[in-house]
C-alpha cells in the first residue's frame, strides 16, 4: 500500500513539473520597458563611451542585441513617446504631433491593448508627458496602466528625482500574479534638465579632463565641461536603477521570459540636439534581451530603427490583435524577424531608411506657430526639409529661443554672442535661422556641420532620397 502511495505521489510530481514546465513554455513573455529622459546615444558604454558607466545598459546589450541605428522620429519628450506607444509617426498623429497636447480619447495605446488582451499592465516616473490625456467618460485615460509613485530614496543630487523606479516595479510585481504576463513602463526623469550645478564632479568623482570630446557647436569651457559631467551623473543614476530591476527579475525568477528594452526619448537636453532635427538629436541608443526570445544573443544590429516599430513587436510577441481604427494602419515592421535572425549586422535589406520630422514643440514663435521639418536618413546620408526657414527652429530670440532647454552650455553660447550680435559661429550653428534644404554624410560628419546641400554633385542623391521620402 506504501509503495502505491509513494508510485502515486511520484507520478503526481513528475505530471505537476510536466504542467508547469508546459507552462513556462507557453507563458506569453513579460515586457519591461525602461526609457530615460533626454540621454544621447553616444553616452552609453555598449555605444563606445568611456567617460559615463553604465554597465547594466551594456550587460543587457551583450546578453541580448545592441541597435545602432535606432531612431525616434521626434527629438521631443511627448510626440517621441507617442511615437512608441501608438506605432505612428508624429505627422501622423494630429495634435499628438506637438509638444504640450492634449492625449484624446480616439487613441489607444499599445499598452491598452494588451490590457484588454490579458496582460498587466503599469508604469512608473514619467510616461506620456509633458501634456494631459483626457478622461473617458468621466474616468482617467490610463495609457500605460496604473500608475507606481509610492516608493522614495533619497537621491544623491537635489536635481535627481526621489522616485525610486526599481521599489515601485518591485511593488507592481507584488500587487500582480506572476502567472499573468505583465507589460511595464519605467520613465526615468534623468537626465532632463535641471541639474545640480558640479555634482558630476561632486558626487560622481568624475574630472572635467575625462570628458573625450566637446562638440564642435559648442564653446569648450570649464562651464560646458561641468554641465556634460552632471549630465553625465544622471544617466549612471538611471542605469543603477536598471541593475536593481534586473536582479529583482532573476530573483523572482522571471529574467528569462522577460523583453527588457532600454532606450531614451530623444537627445540630451543641450543646444542643437534635443528638440532639433539632426543625427544627435533623433539617434538614440536601444538595447533588448529576452533569454528566451532572442536568438544569437550578443548580435550587434545595423537595421534602421525606428520608435514606430516598438508598439508593432510588442503586439507581436503577446499574440494581441492590432486595432482596426483608422489610427493604427500605417505599415510598421515588428523586430521579430531580427529576434528569430541569428545574423548580425545588417539582417533585413529593407530595413534601409528611417523617416524624422515635427511639427510644433514648445512655444515661442510668434501666434505660437511651429518650426515643421522632414527628414530621411538612408545609406549613411541625412537629408532634412526645413518648410518655413524664415522662422527660427529654436524659438524667436525675444523669447529666449524657448525650444533649447536652458542651463550653463547655453547660456555660454548666448553670452557669447552678445559681444558680437548675430555673427558668433556658435550662436548661428545652435540658434540661427537654416535654409531650406540640409545634407549630411553622417558616416564622417555626424555633427551635421558640413552642409552638402548645395553641392551639383549631390543633386541626385537629393532626389533619390526625396523620392523615398514622398512615398513615405
Amino acid at each position: 500500500m506504501i509503495h502505491i502511495l509513494v508510485r502515486s505521489c511520484i507520478l503526481y510530481l513528475i505530471v505537476l513539473g510536466f504542467a508547469f514546465s508546459t507552462y513556462a513554455q507557453n507563458k506569453k513573455p513579460n515586457i519591461l520597458f525602461c526609457i530615460a529622459d533626454d540621454a544621447s546615444y553616444q553616452h552609453f558604454g555598449a555605444n563606445g563611451c568611456k567617460w559615463i558607466k553604465t554597465p547594466n545598459f551594456d550587460r543587457i546589450a551583450k546578453e541580448g542585441l545592441l541597435f545602432k541605428n535606432a531612431y525616434t522620429p521626434n527629438a521631443k519628450c511627448a510626440p517621441s513617446r507617442a511615437n512608441i506607444l501608438m506605432g505612428r509617426n508624429s505627422w501622423q498623429l494630429e495634435e499628438l504631433g506637438n509638444h504640450l497636447a492634449y492625449w484624446p480619447g480616439r487613441y489607444k495605446t499599445v499598452w491598452e491593448s494588451l490590457l484588454a488582451s490579458g496582460y498587466q499592465t503599469g508604469y512608473t516616473g514619467k510616461g506620456w508627458a509633458p501634456g494631459i490625456a483626457m478622461s473617458i467618460q468621466g474616468k482617467p485615460h490610463e495609457l500605460t496602466g496604473k500608475a507606481y509613485q509610492a516608493k522614495k530614496l533619497n537621491p544623491p543630487t537635489s536635481a535627481i528625482s526621489t522616485n525610486d523606479y526599481a521599489a515601485n516595479f518591485e511593488q507592481f510585481l507584488n500587487d500582480n500574479k506572476a502567472t499573468q504576463p505583465f507589460i511595464f513602463w519605467v520613465g526615468s526623469t534623468e537626465p532632463h534638465r535641471a541639474y545640480e550645478y558640479g555634482s558630476g564632479q561632486k558626487v560622481g568623482g568624475k574630472s572635467l579632463k575625462s570628458i573625450d570630446k566637446v562638440y564642435d557647436f559648442w564653446l569648450d569651457n570649464d562651464s560646458v565641461r561641468n554641465d556634460m559631467l552632471d549630465y553625465a551623473l544622471e544617466i549612471e543614476h538611471f542605469d543603477q536603477q536598471l541593475g536593481k530591476m534586473l536582479a529583482l527579475l532573476e530573483k523572482k525568477g522571471q529574467l528569462n521570459n522577460t523583453l527588457i528594452i532600454v532606450t531614451s526619448d530623444n537627445g540630451m537636453p543641450f543646444p542643437r540636439i534635443k528638440g532639433m532635427e539632426y543625427e544627435f538629436s533623433n539617434h538614440m541608443s536601444m538595447a533588448m534581451m529576452w533569454k528566451q526570445g532572442i536568438k544569437n544573443p550578443g548580435r550587434v544590429i545595423n537595421d534602421y530603427i525606428s520608435f514606430i516599430d516598438l508598439a508593432p513587436t510588442f503586439r507581436d510577441i503577446s499574440g494581441t490583435t492590432k486595432p482596426t481604427d483608422q489610427y493604427n494602419k500605417q505599415q510598421v515592421r515588428s523586430l521579430t524577424s531580427i529576434f528569430n535572425s541569428a545574423k548580425a549586422g545588417q539582417v533585413d535589406a529593407k530595413r534601409d531608411y528611417v523617416l524624422l520630422g515635427q511639427e510644433r514643440h514648445d512655444v515661442g514663435h510668434p501666434n505660437e506657430v511651429g518650426y515643421p521639418i522632414r527628414s530621411i536618413i538612408k545609406n549613411g546620408m541625412m537629408y532634412i526639409h526645413n518648410f518655413e526657414p524664415d522662422r527660427w527652429p529654436a524659438g524667436n530670440p525675444e523669447t529666449g529661443y524657448l525650444n533649447t532647454d536652458g542651463g550653463p552650455t547655453k547660456t555660454t553660447i548666448i553670452s557669447a554672442n552678445r559681444q558680437n550680435p548675430g555673427k558668433n559661429k556658435y550662436w548661428q550653428l545652435n540658434f540661427g535661422k537654416r535654409i531650406i534644404e540640409e545634407l549630411y554624410n553622417i558616416k564622417w560628419d555626424p555633427q551635421c556641420l558640413v552642409n552638402l546641400a548645395s553641392r551639383p554633385e549631390y543633386a541626385q542623391t537629393i532626389a533619390g532620397l526625396k523620392i523615398n521620402f514622398l512615398q513615405n
